[in-house]
């Protein structure tokens, strides 16, 4: 559903590149997991700017989304989730 919807991530959002992790990667998600999503924009964008894509993803997946950016992972678990994304 992300790859149907890349075009209006990059036009619509500016999104440079987005990637999944966490549960759904790895084969476990719960009934109720939400799906941890890693973004990177091409240029800096404001708050609601980025709930407003995190609200979009969460739309066209039907899902609730957890939008994450590199710099925003917490030190102790960003090589991991760096290792484990998987890009669109």
């Amino acid at each position: 559903m992300i790859n149907q919807n890349l075009d209006s991530l990059k036009k619509d959002y500016g999104v440079k590149k987005i990637g999944v992790f966490g549960s759904f990667v790895n084969g476990k998600p719960g009934k109720n997991s939400d799906i941890d999503i890693l973004v990177e924009f091409l240029k800096p964008v404001s708050f609601f700017e980025f709930i407003e894509v995190e609200d979009f993803l969460s739309k066209i997946l039907k899902r609730k989304v957890d939008l994450a950016t590199k710099n925003a992972l917490k030190p102790a678990i960003k090589k991991d989730i760096l290792k484990e994304v998987v890009y669109v």
